[in-house]
């Protein structure tokens, strides 16, 4: 318990993972989903031994573990050794009733100067894992791309926007993001700008003005270009038999099934910028979008004018 509560007192001075506990918690109000990861510190600290009995006996059901494995495995030890240790494993209870996420568009802004830098998060809702739209977003995402000032090489940079970002000189750095559940998602972008007059309206305004080109006028080299960075990158997660096991176990779980790489890379592939502009017409374009301001926000727009530019004919 002290040590989960030293963990939470230390993922607090991650700003980073602040802003997306944030933007979960106003994009799904009133839903678990709005519920930080570790809790409130009080949580921790009455947690108490039933509890954690409680919560196994729910949830670590037969139907709800999966075992996985990779490189050199023989699968029928791997069968013995299953039947061995889970075997005698014994269903208590129905299936948990875990409520839906229902996104709602709003803004939260809360700014501190002593900070020094803005941490802007804007976002819109995506769609789920086994939607047959993820892998269109996935293509929009990586058009976005990223972008940070350490690590140079932005005249250089396949996207569009993160050469844009290099030339204005804002935000500090930036990266898109799709996070995807079980019935809903969230995908935007995720910037860090330094304590200027215009920076935080530059860079919102540079990654309204994106979406709002993909939507209108993407072309077809960039969208190929998109899916093999794409591909490569899903490939490169993949690169030992840890990545492996884990990836295996991620997709039982998401999609009940492991999707062979021919299937992952058709779907890519299927991409073209007209299904690319519908996915945007969909899901970015004219809709709510959800803000988190943290730091020196003082130049972050208002919700009213955030919500126009989503769909803004001036570009």
């Amino acid at each position: 318990r002290h040590a989960r509560h030293a963990q939470a007192v230390v993922s607090t001075q991650s700003t980073g993972e602040v802003i997306f506990d944030h933007l979960h918690s106003i994009a799904y109000q009133g839903t678990p989903l709005s519920y930080n990861i570790l809790g409130p510190t009080h949580n921790i600290k009455t947690m108490t031994r039933d509890m954690l009995l409680d919560y196994i006996t729910k949830h670590y059901q037969p139907d709800q573990i999966y075992l996985s494995a990779a490189g050199g495995v023989d699968h029928a030890e791997l069968v013995k050794l299953a039947e061995k240790h889970f075997g005698g494993m014994q269903s208590t209870g129905g299936e948990v009733d875990y409520a839906a996420g229902r996104y709602t568009g709003s803004l939260m802004n809360y700014r501190d100067d002593a900070i020094g830098l803005a941490h802007v998060a804007i976002a819109v809702e995506g769609t789920s894992w086994t939607n047959p739209d993820y892998f269109a977003l996935m293509v929009a995402n990586t058009l976005v791309g990223s972008w940070n000032r350490a690590e140079g090489g932005g005249k250089t940079q396949p996207s569009k926007l993160a050469r844009k970002m290099f030339e204005q000189g804002k935000p500090q750095s930036y990266m898109s993001f799709n996070t995807c559940y079980k019935d809903t998602g969230l995908w935007g972008a995720y910037g860090v700008c330094e304590r200027q007059d215009d920076a935080v309206r530059v860079f919102i305004d540079s990654i309204q003005g994106e979406w709002r080109r993909l939507f209108r006028s993407v072309s077809p080299g960039e969208v190929q270009r998109a899916k093999n960075m794409l591909k490569t990158m899903l490939l490169s997660q993949c690169d030992g038999t840890t990545a492996v096991c884990e990836d295996i176990g991620r997709q039982m779980l998401t999609y009940g099934r492991r999707i062979p790489l021919a299937e992952i890379d058709a779907r890519i592939e299927a991409v073209t910028p007209a299904m690319l502009k519908r996915v945007m017409g969909e899901y970015v374009y004219d809709r709510d979008p959800v803000v988190v301001g943290l730091g020196s926000t003082e130049g972050l727009p208002d919700y009213g004018l955030l919500k126009n530019q989503m769909s803004s004919p001036l570009d």
